[in-house]
């Protein structure tokens, strides 16, 4: 919200300067994006009358003026401008001058004519294209008459503002204004806050409704609907006052009419539109929905496709406008517009945001109706609007208004007639209910000792209506406040007004143990082994593309399909959540690749989630991925860092050859197993497989479920002594069929080993001539040991001897003799 501070300082009053004001603001919680300060940069820049206008000699596109500038002969200036005309008031950079961004200006030849200065265009004096009046967007800026010839033009034009650009959170719709900043500031420092005039003289005998009727046939959408009309309308642009705040604030100046309902949206946060009375069929306004495929055009002269609940606001025969969002082209306010309605209304917040959504059109009316906005408000906005058109000499305002409010009727209805009735139709506050404040829980909550009536006073401050009584505060919010609805969003506005800066440090007191939980533990030492194998921790988004299944391979049956998909995503990449961090793996190694980096290791540890049926809440379950290429990386070296990590969490694993699954590589990727569950897989991925995801040489990874390592995890470590009597080595090579896995032998030899059989170890696999076809070798290093005695050889060789037949008997395994 970009807020000029000359605007503001007209409802507030405050002794500080702009660092201060800001440095106080975010400290209450108004966060602040930016400053900008217009004006402070120019130099030697003046208000100029040119005096003629001749055509370039030697171009088709340059003219040649003569400038009056004051106190001297007229200069002359070359300009390509197309709009600069004789008789025309324009800003002139003297030679010597500086623009923003420090452009200096010198006396120089265009085409060999000598120009002495430069005509300036808004943009050249530090405004943006989109905020420049269309009559002089392209060209220069051509000033109001009335200026005084010579004048800095800084000072003449009142440029030299500050404008702050607040960053307000979607709970703060209020803020969206400059009235709502004003109320902020009036609070935190606390001054006293002026209101805008409101009031109209209204002509006599002319009266709204025999201009316009409404009728409201989704009242459940608007919840209020005000229509105000203005007769005899003159139109034409804004004086510079007004164009000048809008300019600063961030919008363009259009025509006096929309130039008011525009600055009383920025300076209330309610939205209002003009219509054309003309083109209003049968005087009539109807609020309710579009046919569904209905097509409409808005006032950007895009035709647009309607769905069935889309609220629209129509005549007796056509709709004239998307309510809340845009108005509709055939009913724009014309050059020959003599009579116009003023519409404000109050819209669900839901509904526009919808509306928005499905028709790509955001606008600043929108951004604010979706944050919600009170019927409340509607009654001063409009009323403001009508102040103004008097004031600026638009037109004139008719009495009264036409104002279809059911829920003001309906307490009409149930007071009947009270003093609550009286002020419903006067468009007050609705009927509320009061929220209880107790001192002591606030204190307690913040960690302070505030005094009761200091917390009376920083709310009222905040406009807020307060009832003391013994330890408590009965507090009526302001009706444009819709986050307060407890007691604890009266303790935030205590904490921000009082200072959080103010507010003691304290320690957290309370029954329970802080302490970090076992599955955290795990995280970090399984961290500490993949960081101490050299792979680099990253992080990725929890939101990704479905198309991710797709480039891994995933078969459409696979449990990793069942995605948590998004009511509202941002796009496609954004659609779901992730059930798998493979993908964004990849997409990693792909960056890396693509940038050069002739080696890349990297490990996430994150949560994946799967959809669990309707009405249930979405599986959550902890995932890790490793994925690495380059360097010395390959399968088995992949494989080590696994078994390191599994070694350092006491988890028992065993692997299995994979051979089936699409994004590895056939014979290059292994099952993990805990027991007889699976638990993760790794290898090398499939040639086709990196190529997608833009990795160019062979890639390796690992994706294993984290959260059963961690309910199986072993990491207390108990002390064993040093073996006090010596061990008997046995070398081993066995000739057994290909088809026999080396796991399928080591549980064999631990089987049948006993309990003297301390260790087994593969070291060697062969395959070659000196072994039949369809066969391997495996040799193994066996460490006999008892932690009794020492063995005998005779011991040893028996307990050798029942494990060479027991590999014989059940896998055919022989010893091989050379």
């Amino acid at each position: 919200m970009l807020v000029p501070l000359e605007w503001l300082k007209e409802y507030v009053d405050f002794d500080a300067d702009t660092d201060s004001f800001c440095e106080r603001m975010i400290l209450s919680g108004s966060n602040i994006e930016g400053v900008r300060r217009y004006g402070a940069d120019v130099r030697k820049v003046v208000v100029g009358k040119v005096l003629s206008v001749e055509k370039h000699a030697d171009s088709d596109h340059l003219v040649v003026t003569r400038v009056d500038v004051g106190g001297g002969a007229p200069l002359r200036i070359v300009t390509g401008a197309p709009n600069v005309g004789e008789g025309d008031f324009v800003p002139v950079a003297l030679v010597g001058g500086v623009l923003p961004g420090g452009l200096k200006i010198k006396k120089s030849k265009l085409r060999g004519v000598e120009s002495e200065g430069m005509l300036c265009s808004a943009s050249e004096l530090g405004f943006e294209d989109k905020v420049i009046p269309v009559s002089h967007k392209d060209g220069i800026w051509i000033l109001e008459k009335d200026c005084e010839i010579g004048a800095d033009f800084v000072t003449a034009a009142g440029l030299l503002n500050t404008v702050i650009d607040f960053e307000i959170t979607p709970n703060r719709p209020d803020c969206l204004s400059v009235i709502g900043m004003a109320r902020e500031a009036a609070a935190v420092f606390d001054s006293k806050r002026s209101v805008p005039n409101t009031r109209t003289a209204g002509r006599h005998g002319n009266k709204a409704e025999d201009f316009i009727s409404v009728e409201l046939r989704r009242p459940d959408l608007c919840m209020r609907y005000i229509a105000r009309v203005i007769t005899d309308v003159r139109i034409a642009p804004s004086p510079w006052w007004l164009q000048k705040k809008l300019m600063l604030a961030g919008m363009r100046p259009i025509n006096n009419i929309v130039d008011i309902t525009n600055y009383v949206m920025l300076e209330y946060g309610q939205p209002l539109h003009a219509f054309d009375v003309r083109t209003i069929e049968g005087g009539r306004i109807i609020v309710d929905t579009a046919v569904e495929g209905e097509h409409f055009t808005t006032l950007d002269g895009v035709e647009r496709s309607m769905s069935a609940d889309t609220l629209m606001i129509k005549d007796a025969a056509k709709a004239v406008g998307v309510a809340g969002v845009m108005g509709g082209l055939n009913s724009e306010v014309e050059d020959d517009t003599k009579t116009i309605l003023i519409e404000c209304a109050a819209f669900k917040s839901d509904s526009i945001r919808l509306t928005s959504r499905k028709l790509g059109l955001r606008t600043e009316a929108s951004a604010r109706y979706e944050k919600g906005i009170p019927p409340e408000l509607s009654g001063e906005a409009v009323d403001r609007v009508c102040a103004l058109a008097e004031q600026l000499g638009v037109g004139y305002v008719t009495e009264g208004a036409v104002d279809v409010y059911p829920e003001r009727d309906a307490r009409l209805a149930v007071s009947s007639g009270g003093p609550a009735a009286s002020r419903a139709a006067a468009g007050g506050d609705p009927a509320r209910a009061r929220i209880s404040l107790r001192a002591a829980r606030a204190n307690k909550v913040l960690g302070a000792d505030i005094s009761e009536a200091a917390m009376a006073s920083y709310l009222r401050r905040l406009e807020m209506d307060v009832r003391e009584t013994p330890g408590e505060l009965q507090v009526l919010p302001p009706v444009v406040r819709l986050d307060i609805s407890e007691e604890e969003d009266l303790i935030e506005e205590i904490a921000r007004i009082h200072g959080y800066d103010k507010l003691e440090k304290t320690l957290h007191k309370g029954n329970s143990r802080a302490g970090r939980s076992r599955a955290a533990d795990l995280c970090d030492a399984a961290r500490a082994s993949l960081l101490a194998a050299g792979c680099n921790e990253i992080q990725t988004y929890s939101f990704v593309s479905p198309r991710g299944a797709d480039d891994i391979g995933l078969p459409l049956s696979s449990k990793e399909r069942r995605f948590v998909r998004l009511l509202n995503p941002l796009g496609e990449e954004n659609s779901v959540m992730r059930t798998t961090l493979l993908p964004a793996m990849l997409e990693t190694l792909g960056r890396n690749y693509a940038r050069s980096n002739e080696r890349a290791a990297a490990f996430e540890i994150g949560n994946t989630f799967f959809d669990s049926g309707e009405g249930r809440l979405p599986e959550e379950r902890l995932a890790l991925s490793v994925g690495a290429y380059g360097g010395d990386m390959d399968f088995f070296r992949m494989k080590g860092v696994l078994a390191a990590l599994f070694g350092q969490l006491g988890v028992k694993t065993a692997c299995e050859a994979e051979r089936t699954a699409a994004a590895w590589h056939p014979g290059r990727c292994a099952r993990v197993f805990c027991g007889e569950t699976p638990v993760g897989i790794f290898g090398e991925l499939h040639p086709d497989t990196a190529a997608r995801f833009g990795v160019g040489t062979r890639c390796y990874a690992a994706e294993i479920d984290m959260a059963a390592l961690i309910e199986r995890a072993e990491i207390l470590h108990v002390y064993v002594p040093l073996p006090r009597y010596p061990a008997a080595e046995r070398d081993i090579a066995l000739l057994v069929s290909e088809s026999v896995s080396v796991k399928r032998i080591e549980d064999v030899i631990r089987k049948a080993g006993g309990p003297l059989l301390e260790r087994a170890r593969l070291f060697d696999v062969y395959r070659g001539s000196q072994v039949a076809e369809g066969m391997k070798s495996a040799a193994f290093n066996l460490i006999y040991r008892s932690p009794e005695r020492t063995l005998t050889d005779a011991e040893v060789g028996a307990e050798h001897d029942r494990l060479l037949a027991a590999l014989e008997k059940e896998l055919g395994a022989v010893l091989r003799d050379a």
